[in-house]
């Protein structure tokens, strides 16, 4: 996969469309990516002694690699990182 944590990606696809972040974990098996303030879901705890109340917060959602493209340092705009070409011609 060529997104890594700590990259900085904007989500391409999906109901956070434009959003940008910062990715916090990479699921290789999976294909996916968990970043910074993007596919938020609610989580219900039960209540228990430590808490009697409960509890409603939002976690971060992983999101499929497809739908999110890294962002280049020096303009800020979305690119596609591609293979050098030293490696493409190792391969011949």
């Amino acid at each position: 996969m060529k997104i890594k944590k700590g990259d900085k990606v904007v989500v391409i696809a999906g109901n956070d469309k434009g959003k940008e972040g910062e990715v916090r974990t990479v699921l290789n098996a999976e294909n996916r990516v968990v970043v910074e303030g993007i596919n938020l879901r609610w989580k219900h705890k039960k209540p228990s002694q430590q808490n009697p109340k409960g509890d409603r917060s939002q976690i971060e959602c992983s999101i499929h690699a497809s739908n999110v493209m890294l962002l280049d340092p020096n303009t800020g705009k979305p690119t596609r990182k591609r293979v050098a070409a030293t490696k493409a011609k190792a391969k011949k």
